[in-house]
């Protein structure tokens, strides 16, 4: 094994120097399974502020060329420094803002093909498409930024969002989303726990009253077989019963059913022979319905999710736990309910992972208002999830 260099004592010294009036330093351990020149103090803090005691060892040992962490370790507390120290770089705003415009044309187009059902041809054709561009991007604005500006708050370096145009035929809603990079670690779960819940929040702000508005404008038509229907959420078949008098789709084989049950079985998509209604929704409507279910799919309790950063806020290294059971259940309703859950399990797995790494300083506790609102986005989640995305008739 490499020997490692710190051994001789002068960087440890110095890094101990600069942590003594905050830090008191019982031990030294050097961990063998951790990067090059990694040394961690085990010991206590001299103040209970672990934030205010974080940022002054940070700010210190950046001179170092070093990073702090904290946890704790069984009653102490290890002060790891780990060499490096991230400096981030500005992004480019110009491709951002190309990839803006090309994905505002390709929903436009989409919009346009959808109310056409063919390709526009005219200035009216493409006007045609403007609700659809105004509901989609919206929402997806709305929800990166809210990422965006909870970020730029805690000082966290964060890219603009980029867009991604994906115009019909392939993609329903002329993009596959946006995202926006973040470019340095979160310091704690506060940090954390803002960045994740503002995008979710912010989108809903959008996508909640322009679903209301698209289904409360959407005649009740005769189903006719061969098409697709749009997947029910519990808030999806809530609003429609609101707004209608009655549970959409409605279908003949249900109708001696109570209303439980057949809650129940349109919520999994259990569509039965014979005749039926239900809303007939346009373009814009789709685009506000793809809204709740893209935010529905961001609050899934797995990974670097924004459901996953909320859950690692709450649970901790559990739930990692947590992702991997989820990730099975949506295996198993690949198998039994919609087959396209074993594409998203995928995707996970490969993808985004279950993990998720820990904050900086992992002492500072979320607090009370953060966690009632991180149980309410656990509520949302279950409210908005749609278990059969799309149902063929």
């Amino acid at each position: 094994m490499t020997e490692n260099i710190i051994l001789d004592g002068t960087l440890v010294g110095k890094l101990s120097v600069d942590v003594q009036d905050v830090f008191n330093v019982e031990r030294i351990e050097i961990p063998k399974d951790a990067p090059q020149d990694t040394v961690i103090f085990i010991g206590d803090l001299l103040s209970t502020d672990s934030e205010v005691a974080y940022t002054l060892i940070a700010e210190r040992w950046y001179e170092q060329g070093y990073t702090p962490t904290l946890k704790r370790q069984q009653d102490k507390i290890a002060l790891t420094a780990q060499p490096g120290v991230v400096d981030p770089q500005p992004s480019n705003p110009w491709i951002n803002l190309g990839l803006g415009l090309i994905t505002l044309l390709s929903v436009l187009f989409t919009g346009a093909v959808l109310e056409k059902m063919d390709l526009p041809t005219s200035f009216a054709d493409w006007l045609n498409g403007l609700p659809m561009m105004f509901a989609m991007m919206s929402i997806l604005t709305a929800h990166e930024f809210g990422h965006y500006f909870a970020a730029r708050y805690h000082k966290v370096a964060v890219t603009l969002p980029y867009f991604i145009p994906l115009p019909a035929p392939i993609s329903p809603v002329g993009t596959l989303g946006a995202f926006i990079q973040l470019r340095s670690p979160f310091i704690n779960k506060k940090q954390l726990f803002d960045i994740g819940v503002a995008g979710p929040l912010a989108g809903l702000i959008f996508a909640i009253p322009l679903t209301i508005w698209g289904v409360l404008h959407s005649p009740i038509q005769a189903l006719t077989g061969g098409g697709t229907l749009e997947g029910n959420s519990i808030f999806y078949l809530t609003i429609k019963y609101l707004l209608h008098g009655q549970l959409l789709p409605s279908f003949d084989h249900y109708a001696s059913w109570p209303v439980y049950k057949q809650f129940a079985f349109l919520l999994v998509g259990r569509i039965p022979a014979g005749g039926g209604h239900d809303i007939m929704i346009n373009s814009f409507t789709l685009a506000a319905w793809f809204g709740l279910f893209v935010t529905a799919m961001n609050l899934l309790p797995v990974g670097q999710l924004d459901g996953g950063h909320l859950v690692y806020c709450l649970l901790g290294e559990k739930s990692h736990w947590l992702g991997k059971s989820f990730v099975g259940l949506m295996s198993l309703a690949g198998i039994f309910i919609w087959t396209g859950w074993l594409l998203w399990a995928v995707l996970i797995i490969l993808v985004i992972g279950t993990k998720h790494p820990a904050p900086l300083n992992e002492l500072v506790p979320l607090g009370t208002p953060r966690t009632v609102l991180a149980y309410f986005m656990i509520i949302l989640f279950i409210i908005l999830f749609m278990p059969t995305p799309l149902q063929l008739i």
